[in-house]
């Protein structure tokens, strides 16, 4: 089943008006999908040399400042914490790599839930709604957002299986429906150098877009060549720092739905998630066809 919602902002006047406008978006599909919901959000780029990480843990007494403590005396960097729930933000001049290793290394309890310059991941097992309001997601502001709600019906209801997934610097993907060929598939891009935490298919849909990314293609080219190389049937909507895409397979057997004005484009699987937009009434609205990629901004 599984419900999933996007919404990319063309008009910078509404920025801050992002997260009051999607977070109705993403509780509309609680009937699609209850055991657990999620978002990106893009916003706050960080400085030059600096990286943004989403960090969770699934211990209540989960030590923050040990963590800020430990990555500055350990890396010898400068370090940001701030906590939402049982998530956490964290800014460094750290590497990348480097805050992975020490991770690994000295807390592996805390997984890294997303990783770049403007992105921020946050789920969690429950209604949409619970979700929402542990991270104030109806507060946020920003460029651009995508949600999932999930109704688990081939793996446990987890946090870290719950999407959206993230593989490479401030890519997301959320995703209905499913894979036929991810078990070759990830064993195809590891030895390429993708890496996963989990056992399910969307990770691998978006570890298949990192390996594109970094090959130098395009957002729309990196799905382009999904149509070829990811059996199944899906319907992907993807975040990039400044780009928004949606693709559905080439049977389209999942429900979607698009909308655009000249301030916002609105993706939803079913129109209801869109309802309560602005000037919903005057938008264009269509079904998107099998097997064609919609981008907007970076995502071309």
């Amino acid at each position: 089943m599984c419900g999933i919602v996007g919404l990319y902002l063309k008009n910078e006047a509404l920025k801050p008006d992002l997260g009051k406008m999607f977070a109705p978006m993403l509780v509309e599909m609680t009937d699609r999908g209850p055991d657990s919901a999620g978002f990106a959000i893009y916003r706050d780029p960080v400085d030059q040399g600096q990286v943004k990480f989403t960090l969770a843990s699934d211990d209540p007494e989960q030590d923050w400042k040990a963590l800020d403590t430990g990555l500055e005396a350990g890396l010898g960097c400068d370090v940001h914490v701030d906590v939402l729930s049982d998530h956490a933000i964290v800014i460094t001049d750290a590497t990348e790599r480097d805050v992975r290793d020490w991770l690994a290394e000295n807390m592996p309890q805390i997984r890294v839930v997303g990783s770049g310059t403007t992105v921020e991941i946050f789920k969690q097992t429950g209604l949409p709604a619970e979700v929402c309001g542990h991270f104030a997601l109806e507060q946020a502001s920003g460029s651009h957002a995508i949600g999932h709600t999930r109704m688990a019906t081939e793996s446990a209801v987890t946090t870290a299986g719950s999407h959206p997934f993230a593989t490479g610097l401030d890519l997301c993907l959320v995703h209905n429906g499913s894979l036929s060929n991810h078990n070759r598939l990830r064993r195809y891009l590891a030895r390429h150098g993708v890496t996963f935490d989990t056992e399910n298919d969307t990770e691998v849909a978006a570890g298949y877009m990192t390996w594109k990314l970094r090959d130098g293609a395009s957002l729309r080219r990196a799905l382009e060549d999904g149509l070829d190389d990811l059996d199944g049937f899906y319907t992907f909507v993807a975040g990039t720092r400044d780009g928004f895409a949606v693709l559905r397979d080439p049977i389209a057997c999942k429900p979607a739905v698009l909308a655009e004005t000249d301030d916002y484009v609105a993706f939803g699987s079913e129109y209801r998630a869109l309802a309560t937009l602005p000037d919903i009434g005057n938008a264009r609205v269509w079904e998107p066809e099998p097997g064609v990629v919609y981008s907007w901004g970076g995502g071309q």
